[in-house]
């Protein structure tokens, strides 16, 4: 206790004195003979009432901690997704557990602070008790305290408590931790020792480059809790059953890899599941089966040809991609020079691209843009002038597009070094010394500038010949060789040789090599008169139109439209995803005043029109919420227009439900947790040491706030006081004769 109004010591004796003082003076000479015991009750009566009047005016005050004025707020949030229903070795579920930690705390902290009850799963909501349920999709661990700091913003909170499993299936982990100010205290519950579980953990599908050639599919499972148990593996293709495995782990829990061999069909969605049948016992049954989507081939790739003269290479080439019906090819061909000394050219291009390339090559843009892929076949560096070669390589850099440059003279003394398209190979152009890479397989005896795949090339989708990589190894060994294969340098770094030339005792000479750069791909083939591959192979033999659309796939595979839709990947029914689009005009720059509207039809044919907000103008970019409510493929297409003028459309296929990331690993992610509490100075506790929370709630730190003062006299109790002395020292006065 302490007065609000403060004195000097001196200042309080002379008050207690004059109070004694006054209360003699009242009794001191009285009409009535008094007594000593008499006159000191008295006295003593007088002078407590004075005393008490004193201190009341002095305001005697105690501090209470800022509960009063509602600064002990603590927010208690409990993860309500689905893998808090699962149970870990018997015994109650994670959300009971989490329920009976929520009363204990309520119990013991209700009277300390005011506790409010949170639940996160989607969203951060409010909570009961005893009305928790585990049935969000998803848990968004860090959408909750980001939403929470939003929530109290400039309010102070004692502490936060979270109790959940760690899982956070947010699309990434964000800095959350930052914005809230005050200290988590977080609550594992669940076991992050490996549970008796089996899971598909991985399933990736390769990128089909032609009409039912094979893809492979590479499935990452674990099985734990079982020993060396085989694994029953089933591949399924739109519910159509594909391939069973046996498979027998190297050790408990180790990680299993398998690859599987499958042709989608090229003209509709292929669905391919990959399932481990349900055992009696294991943690969760949602997480043994994953699915994932290979589209349908869509669309035509519109590709250049530049030949610097005419040849079987180019006629063979040109002949092999122009009866693929997934390609647009525009060919230009050198055929010499006029009476002026000028280049001639015969150009076989759409009706609107042959004006662009009357002079050979494209020189603006927007026209050189209009491809997704390009071919210099034995033309020299000579022929371009710098500015071409400079929006050829950001053609590949910025644009997406794919370049390949092959024949002798597109070589030939320095060839490309030097120029903006030296970078963009994926092999040195100064140093042509000799061997960079070694076949896969040796052939004895083979004649010079036979090809052979290196370990990259046999497991490429570019070289692919055969299901298996022994089948296409043999496949390319059984190639007649080349005439010859100029000099390369190694590989830049990153870049992949994928095929060498052997034979003749010679060190092997790189002859296919690969780099992506940029958000493009390039492409350099060494060798000369791979027509021999068509010529002197039997009729039925389509290695040579096989190897080359591959590669013109592979190169075009990465370049955008105009109009492009970003990637989504909403894990289970219910979800609500954005859908983003992004516009370009001719000369893919961005567009911000694009009119976009979306169709997004469900598996069911139901078709829904949205009309996406720009939301990145420096981007051209345009998003909108969508919800992804059945499981199976969705359609999203979009258009854009622009001044009445169509852009471009662009169409994407979504598969919903291909994988329960809620459920996937769904033990006890205590790293999580960690980093949450180390990131906001509070701490980490399991739910067997719950019983520590209150204790760490109160030794938190947490600034709290200036204690608040309370007065002891503003009370009843003063004024009966008062009365009751009053009271006794007039009865007294009576009992004397002075009342």
């Amino acid at each position: 206790m302490q007065f609000a109004v403060l004195l000097p010591w001196w200042g309080y004796v002379l008050a207690v004195a004059g109070a004694v003082v006054l209360a003699w003076l009242a009794y001191v000479r009285v009409p009535v003979p008094l007594d000593a015991a008499s006159r000191t009750l008295l006295i003593g009566l007088r002078a407590a009432t004075l005393l008490l009047l004193i201190a009341i005016l002095l305001r005697p005050v105690v501090l209470v901690p800022p509960s009063a004025a509602n600064n002990s707020l603590l927010p208690i949030l409990v993860d309500v997704s689905r893998s808090m229903r699962l149970t870990d070795g018997g015994g109650p579920s994670r959300i009971e557990r989490a329920q009976a930690i929520v009363r204990d705390l309520q119990a013991r902290l209700g009277g300390e602070y005011r506790l409010e009850l949170l639940t996160f799963g989607e969203a951060l909501a409010p909570g009961a008790v005893d009305h928790l349920a585990a049935t969000a999709r998803r848990s968004d661990l860090s959408g909750a305290i980001a939403d929470l700091a939003d929530r109290h913003r400039g309010h102070r909170l004692a502490g936060v408590i979270v109790i959940s499993d760690g899982g956070d299936t947010a699309a990434q982990e964000t800095e959350s931790a930052r914005s809230i100010d005050a200290p988590v205290i977080a609550v594992g519950v669940g076991t992050a020792a490996a549970s008796r579980d089996r899971e598909i953990v991985n399933l990736t599908a390769g990128e089909p480059l032609l009409a039912g050639a094979s893809i492979d599919l590479s499935v990452s499972a674990s099985s734990a809790g079982f020993g060396r148990a085989p694994v029953e593996i089933r591949v399924s293709a739109n519910g159509r059953p594909v391939d069973v495995r046996r498979v027998t782990p190297e050790a408990e829990g180790a990680p299993i890899h398998e690859v599987f061999t499958v042709s989608p069909d090229p003209d509709i969605a292929t669905v391919y599941s990959v399932e481990i049948p349900f055992q009696e016992g294991e943690l969760a049954r949602e997480n043994n089966t994953r699915s994932v989507l290979v589209p349908p081939q869509a669309g035509r790739r519109k590709i250049l040809i530049l030949e610097g003269a005419p040849g079987y290479e180019h006629t063979f080439l040109k002949r092999a991609l122009a009866q693929d019906p997934g390609f647009d090819v525009d060919a230009v061909v050198r055929k010499g020079q006029n009476d002026d000394g000028r280049d001639t050219f015969y150009v076989q291009a759409g009706g609107s691209r042959v004006a662009a390339l009357s002079s050979g090559y494209p020189a603006k843009r927007s026209e050189l843009f209009a491809y997704d892929g390009i071919i210099f076949g034995n033309i020299e560096a000579d022929f371009f002038t710098r500015a071409q070669l400079e929006l050829t390589s950001e053609f590949v850099a910025a644009r997406g597009g794919g370049l390949l440059v092959l024949g002798a003279r597109s070589f030939d003394r320095q060839g490309l070094a030097g120029t903006p398209l030296e970078e963009v190979l994926p092999v040195d152009l100064t140093d042509r010394r000799g061997a960079v890479a070694r076949a896969s397989a040796e052939v004895a005896g083979a004649p010079p500038n036979t090809p052979a795949l290196t370990a990259d090339g046999s497991a490429h989708p570019a070289t692919r010949l055969a299901a298996s990589a022994d089948e296409s190894r043999r496949r390319w060994s059984e190639l007649p060789p080349l005439a010859s294969v100029t000099p390369m340098g190694g590989p830049r770094p990153g870049a992949q040789i994928l095929a060498v030339a052997l034979g003749g005792g010679a060190p092997a000479q790189p002859l296919l090599a690969v780099q992506r750069y940029g958000q493009g791909r390039s492409m350099v083939f060494a060798g000369e008169a791979s027509w021999r591959w068509r010529m002197m192979r039997p009729v039925t033999d389509t290695s040579y139109e096989t190897i080359w659309r591959q590669i013109a796939r592979w190169l075009t595979a990465g370049s955008p439209g105009q109009v492009t839709i970003a990637a989504m990947s909403p894990s289970v029914p219910g979800i609500v995803d954005r859908i983003t689009v992004t516009v370009r005009n001719r000369d893919f720059a961005p567009v911000g005043n694009a009119e976009v509207s979306i169709g997004l039809t469900a598996p069911d044919g139901q078709t829904r029109q949205l009309t996406p907000a720009l939301s990145s103008p420096q981007d051209g970019r345009y998003a909108v919420a969508a919800r992804f409510d059945q499981p199976g493929v969705y359609r999203v297409a979009a258009t854009a227009m622009q001044g009445g003028e169509r852009l471009g459309t662009a169409m994407r296929q979504v598969l919903v439900g291909g994988a329960d990331l809620e459920m996937t690993q769904p033990r006890l992610n205590e790293a999580v947790l960690r980093r949450l509490a180390s990131a906001t100075g509070g701490a980490y506790r399991s739910a067997d040491q719950a019983q520590d929370l209150p204790s760490l709630v109160r030794a938190s730190g947490a600034d709290a706030g200036t204690p608040e003062q309370r007065d002891l006299w503003h009370n009843g109790w003063s004024l009966l006081v008062i009365v009751g002395l009053l009271a006794a020292e007039w009865m007294a006065r009576r009992r004397v004769g002075l009342a």
